[in-house]
């Protein structure tokens, strides 16, 4: 591929009749990437990639140092996490779990509704929604049967618990 931008900046012209005499090759003799440099390019996603490919809030959205306004979603995220977690730390765990479970679900409706997330976007938008979506799912319903004095009584949790702790 290198060979092929080397080729078109330098101006040389690749094809059936652009060399010719004793020691040039017919078109198509030799193999590996530059073999067919005349074929039409597909504009298609190949088949088997080679590379990762970029997030989809990849794109500049404003110049300069304005690139860190994409990033709200996420910061916002991360800083209703971080509340969480210091609620924990002051002796408030029901809460402090709490707002982290509403965090990760909010992550998931964010994820679903802006067409541009920043660093929220990690997968394709079906898997994010998803995985956010069930984590605050779980973390919120561990929250709330959470002891002493659960919010939520699921009757079939107390035996459940019971019999694995024997």
């Amino acid at each position: 591929m290198r060979a092929e931008h080397e080729a078109e900046a330098t101006g040389a012209e690749s094809g059936p009749g652009a060399e010719s005499g004793p020691g040039a090759e017919p078109a198509g003799a030799g193999a590996g990437p530059g073999a067919a440099p005349d074929a039409a390019k597909s504009r298609r996603f190949p088949s088997i990639t080679k590379d990762t490919a970029r997030p989809e809030g990849h794109g500049r959205a404003a110049p300069g140092d304005a690139l860190a306004a994409r990033q709200w979603p996420m910061l916002s995220v991360l800083g209703a996490t971080a509340v969480g977690l210091l609620l924990t730390a002051l002796n408030h765990p029901r809460a402090g779990v709490l707002v982290i479970g509403v965090a990760l679900i909010a992550a998931s409706v964010l994820r679903r509704v802006l067409p541009q997330v920043g660093m929220l976007a990690v997968r394709s938008r079906f898997t994010d929604m998803v995985t956010y979506g069930l984590l605050g799912v779980a973390i919120t319903l561990l929250a709330l049967v959470m002891e002493p004095k659960p919010l939520l009584d699921v009757p079939f949790l107390e035996d459940a618990v019971r019999f694995t702790v024997r």
